[in-house]
């Protein structure tokens, strides 16, 4: 800090706090609309910038060496109040200000010191174009990439990767704060720089990083939800193949049954004929498919499955009812009921139970589905998360299950009770 009265003072805090909200602010969903969100900032800031001047003025040794890291408090607390982007993700972008707030000390502080013998208004202005070049810099380019990518960025940022964050912030705000008396050099400007550079460098991978997990895991997700079509169709066409078989058989007996017919009819045995198609009658509704459901989609994933869980000599009870047409994408339908059917059956194998099955009820009430499964399974499944963690290392499908859920404001719970694993999804409609 260069000195100044109370309205440099606030002039110079206004800028920090301008930095601070004005990046969050470009980097946030808020819960409030963008008008209220940007009315709040306003009204918040000035107060915050009211209260450090007095501060600056009443005790100024202690509020150059403090003030910085209480205004990453203060200002962080509330922006994560106010945002809508989840805890993890705050942190993120209000350290990311803060990092930049310290850059704009930094430059502003070094270069009055060394090119203007400590002139205050050299560092105002230095703050000054730090702050629109930052502004136009996340307006034009980064602002758009940050929210393309920003719901990876959010599935995948965790609390070791913000702790990582926030001390690098820490190191450059002790770089930018405390040193307020140092005695200036080219060396001891340039180190520090170096410093700075650094912990930006360690924010840029971070964020590079967790992005690229994201999409990584995304890809994961596209791939097994097209081997799990795959499986699908597969199992579909060896239904349709049945299904051919048994009409090939039907008409290769035709001729049989005509011959039969025409012989009652040519004896004049009417009581007989009648017992005779009785019987073919019943043999024919015992070929028919069952129909599980009159949504066509579901009907198709629960027909499928279920001829597959009989191949394993796996017990399948269904109880579904919901409405012909659903307003749930069918992608969405094979993510949800063909992962938990796929895990079910593969629950049953591994838990090598004498007598494995597999209950699955749904049930449509309102504008909501509750989807509901019970399978045989081992007592030894792990959780993490709340998620059960595959003996195979894959995984993928429970959380297919949760992101697809999340689309329809819906909710997930997977647990163990009795020696049965459950699964209960509830999925909110659109209306």
């Amino acid at each position: 800090m260069l000195g100044g009265n109370f309205w440099v003072s606030f002039f110079r805090n206004g800028i920090g706090a301008g930095l601070m909200l004005a990046v969050f602010l470009m980097l946030d969903r808020p819960k409030v609309a963008m008008k209220k969100a940007i009315l709040c900032h306003t009204v918040f800031g000035f107060m915050v910038v009211t209260l450090f001047s007095v501060w600056y003025l009443s005790k100024p040794d202690i509020f150059v060496r403090f003030s910085g890291l209480l205004a990453f408090v203060v200002i962080g607390i509330y922006c994560m109040l106010l945002s809508g982007d989840g805890v993890y993700l705050a942190l993120y972008k209000i350290s990311l200000a803060f990092y930049l707030l310290s850059m704009c000390v930094f430059l502003g502080v070094d270069i009055a010191r060394w090119l203007f013998n400590d002139n205050m208004w050299i560092d105002l202005l230095v703050r000054c174009l730090f702050l629109s070049g930052v502004i136009v810099l996340i307006a034009r380019y980064f602002r758009k990439y940050f929210f393309e990518n920003v719901d990876f960025l959010r599935e995948e940022i965790d609390m070791l990767s913000v702790a990582t964050l926030i001390i690098s912030f820490i190191i450059a705000a002790f770089v930018a704060y405390l040193p307020s008396n140092r005695v200036f050099s080219m060396y001891g400007m340039l180190r520090m720089l170096a410093i700075m550079l650094m912990v930006g460098l360690i924010q840029y991978l971070i964020l590079h990083l967790y992005i690229h997990l994201g999409k990584e895991h995304c890809y994961q997700a596209e791939k097994q939800l097209l081997e799990m079509n795959e499986q699908l169709l597969k199992r579909q066409l060896e239904l349709e193949r049945k299904a051919q078989e048994e009409m090939a058989r039907i008409r290769h007996d035709m001729r049989h049954h005509y011959l039969m017919i025409c012989e009652y009819l040519k004896n004049s045995d009417s009581e007989s004929l009648f017992a005779y198609l009785k019987q073919y009658q019943d043999e024919v509704d015992s070929t028919e498919p069952k129909r599980i459901s009159a949504n066509k989609s579901v009907n198709g994933i629960l027909s499928a499955y279920a001829g597959y869980a009989e191949k394993e000599d796996i017990q399948v009870k269904m109880n579904v009812s919901v409405a012909e047409r659903l307003a749930i994408r069918d992608i969405d339908l094979v993510a949800i009921l063909a992962n938990i059917l796929e895990n079910a059956i593969q629950g049953c194998i591994q838990s090598r139970k004498e007598q494995q099955e597999i209950r699955i009820d749904i049930t449509q009430k309102g504008h909501k589905i509750v989807i509901q499964c019970r399978n045989s399974s081992a007592d030894n499944i792990r959780f993490h998360k709340g998620l059960p963690q595959s003996v195979r290392g894959g995984g993928i499908g429970t959380s297919s299950i949760v992101k697809t859920a999340s689309r329809y404001d819906g909710e997930t719970d997977f647990q163990v009770e009795n020696g049965m694993f459950l699964v209960r999804v509830l999925l909110n409609l659109p209306t």
